[in-house]
C-alpha cells in the first residue's frame, strides 16, 4: 500500500480508517514542508529583529502571560512547558488512539501556522511510522487550552523524556530513541506550545468512536432484523411510504436497510395474528435512524476539526501577524461527543428492550428461550447483564460539556470538558458492542424456534456464521464464554 501524504487535501474519517487498516506510512508532501519551513523562518526572524511580546513565545503561560521571557531562555521555556504540563493520571490511552493523536497532530501542524521546526513534525511522523506510541493517560485535560496534559505526554518522548511503547514493550523514551539512533530534540520558541495546544486528544477519540460507532450502527440494524423474525414481527412499519412522509433522513435510510435485510424472509411474510409490535421492534427506523443522524452530525464536526489549526497563538507569515485567540477550545467537539454518546447509548437501550421481549415467553417462544424452562433458566441472566450495561451507559451519557471549572487563576475561566466527554463516549462504544452481542445471542436462539420457516438469505447467512462460533443452547451451560464469543462476533458484521 502506498504511503499517505500529509497535505492540504481534505482528510475524512473514511480516509483515516483506510490509513489505519492498511497500515500506511505517513509522509509530508513538499507543499506542507514548504509551509512549515516558511512559518518557522518568519518566526525566527520576528524574534531576532524585534522587541514585540507574543503570548507563549516570549511570555509565561496561562495567568503568567504578562511575565516576559528573554530570548536566551526561550528554548528552556518550551522544554519546561512540556515537562510541567505532563500531569496525566488514570488509565492509559489505548495505543490505537495514541497513533490517531500523532496523525492528527501532524496534520494540524502541516498547515504552516504553528511555527514548529520541520524536524519536530518529522519526528512525530517517525514515531507513527515506527509504531512508537507515547504513554498517555486518559485523565487530566479540561479540553480548553487544548488537551494540555495528554499532549504533553505525547510530546515528552521528543525530548527523550517519558515512556513509550516500542516493539510491544513499555520502555523509557530515551532507550527507544537510542535503539533507533535518534537524538532528543531541542525545542525552539513556541514549539512546546504548538505541541500542547490543540484538540488532538478529543479529536482522536471522536474519530475512533465514529469509526466503531458507524460499524455498530450498521450491525444494530442487522441484529434488529434477526430479532424481528425471532419475535415474528410485521414488515409494514418498514414500508417506504410510511417512513418517507416523516422526512427524517436517518429514519428513511434505516427503513430501507431493514427492508433489504429482511428481503426474502418466510417468517416476516407469513400471516400475523397480532396487529402491531412493541416499540422496540416497530420503531427501529425512528430510533436507529435518529442515531444515524447524530453520527453523521458528529462526523461533520470532527472532519472540520481534523482539517484545522487548533493551537495558539497562530502565525500568519503572509500578513505579518501573530494572533493569540482560542482555537484550542474544545466546545465543538465536546458537544458532538456528548450528542454521539447519547445516540450510541440509545442504540443499546432499544437493543436490550428487544432482548427483554424475546425471553418473555410470548408469540410461541418458550420462556427464557429454552425448551424446558424451570429446570433450565436459559437466557434469563444474559438480559440482566445487558440491562446492567445499559444502565451504566445511561449514566455515562450525562453530558460533560455542560460543566466548566475555572483554572489558571481565572485566565482560563470557561472550559469544554471535551476530554471527559471523549473518554465517556469511548466507554459507551465498548458497552454497546456488549449489548448488541447479547441481543444477537438471544435472537439467534429465538430464531431456531421458528423452524422450519426460514428468515431472509442475509439473516440466515449471519446466523450460520454466528453458529460456527456460538452453538444453540439446549440446556443450561456456562454462559459467559458464549456471551463473550457473541460480543467478539459483532465486529465481524459488515
Amino acid at each position: 500500500m502506498a504511503d499517505h501524504y500529509i497535505s492540504n487535501s481534505h482528510l475524512t474519517i473514511d480516509h483515516i480508517q483506510t490509513i489505519v487498516e492498511t497500515k500506511q506510512k505517513l509522509q509530508l508532501d513538499e507543499a506542507s514542508k514548504d509551509r512549515i519551513i516558511k512559518c518557522r523562518a518568519y518566526l525566527d526572524e520576528k524574534m531576532a529583529s524585534g522587541n514585540e511580546v507574543f503570548y507563549g513565545i516570549n511570555t509565561g503561560f496561562g495567568s503568567l502571560c504578562n511575565t516576559i521571557i528573554s530570548n536566551e531562555d526561550l528554548s528552556i521555556l518550551q522544554r519546561n512547558l512540556v515537562l510541567s504540563h505532563a500531569c496525566g493520571i488514570g488509565e492509559e490511552v489505548p495505543q490505537e488512539i495514541v497513533k490517531l493523536m500523532l496523525l492528527l497532530k501532524v496534520q494540524g501542524l502541516s498547515y504552516g501556522h504553528s511555527g514548529v521546526q520541520l524536524a519536530t513534525v518529522q519526528r512525530l511522523i517517525d514515531f507513527y511510522n515506527h509504531d512508537m506510541a507515547p504513554v498517555i493517560y486518559q485523565q487530566g485535560s479540561l479540553g480548553a487550552s487544548g488537551d494540555l496534559a495528554p499532549l504533553a505526554h505525547m510530546a515528552l518522548p521528543l525530548l527523550g523524556e517519558g515512556l513509550v511503547y516500542y516493539k510491544g514493550e513499555k520502555v523509557e523514551a530515551k532507550v527507544a530513541l537510542a535503539a533507533l539512533g535518534w537524538e532528543p530534540l531541542t525545542l525552539k520558541s513556541k514549539e512546546g506550545l504548538a505541541l500542547l495546544n490543540g484538540t488532538q486528544f478529543m479529536s482522536a477519540y471522536l474519530v475512533w468512536c465514529l469509526i466503531h460507532g458507524q460499524q455498530l450502527s450498521h450491525a444494530a440494524d442487522i441484529i434488529g432484523g434477526v430479532s424481528l423474525d425471532a419475535f415474528d414481527c410485521r414488515l409494514n412499519p418498514f414500508y417506504e411510504n410510511v417512513n418517507a412522509i416523516r422526512n427524517q433522513e436517518g429514519q428513511i435510510e434505516t427503513a430501507r436497510h431493514m427492508r433489504e435485510i429482511l428481503d426474502g424472509s418466510e417468517i416476516i411474510a407469513q400471516h400475523k395474528t397480532h396487529v402491531q409490535d412493541p416499540y422496540s421492534f416497530r420503531c427501529i427506523p425512528q430510533v436507529h435512524g435518529a442515531s444515524k443522524d447524530a453520527i453523521n452530525y458528529a462526523k461533520t464536526i470532527v472532519e472540520r476539526e481534523i482539517n484545522a489549526v487548533t493551537d495558539n497563538p497562530t502565525i500568519f507569515p503572509d500578513t505579518d501577524e501573530i494572533i493569540s485567540a482560542g482555537n484550542f477550545h474544545g466546545q465543538p467537539l465536546a458537544l458532538a461527543l456528548d450528542y454521539l454518546a447519547i445516540a450510541l447509548a440509545e442504540l443499546g437501550n432499544i437493543s436490550e428492550r428487544r432482548t427483554y421481549q424475546l425471553i418473555g415467553g410470548n408469540r410461541n417462544l418458550p420462556a427464557f428461550l429454552v425448551a424446558n424452562p424451570g429446570i433450565n433458566s436459559g437466557f434469563m441472566i444474559p438480559q440482566y447483564a445487558a440491562a446492567s450495561v445499559v444502565s451504566q451507559n445511561k449514566q455515562l451519557a450525562t453530558p460533560a460539556s455542560v460543566d466548566s471549572i475555572e483554572s489558571s487563576n481565572g485566565q482560563e475561566d470557561h472550559v469544554s470538558m471535551g476530554a471527559n466527554a471523549a473518554t465517556k463516549c469511548a466507554r459507551i462504544v465498548e458497552n454497546l458492542e456488549k449489548i448488541l452481542g447479547i441481543e444477537l445471542f438471544n435472537a439467534a436462539q429465538g430464531l431456531e424456534f421458528r423452524r422450519p420457516l426460514k428468515s431472509s438469505p442475509k439473516i440466515e447467512q449471519i446466523v450460520a456464521d454466528f453458529r460456527k462460533e456460538v452453538p444453540f443452547v439446549e440446556d443450561d451451560k456456562f454462559m459467559q464464554p458464549e456471551i463473550q464469543k457473541a460480543i467478539t462476533f459483532i465486529t465481524q458484521i459488515k
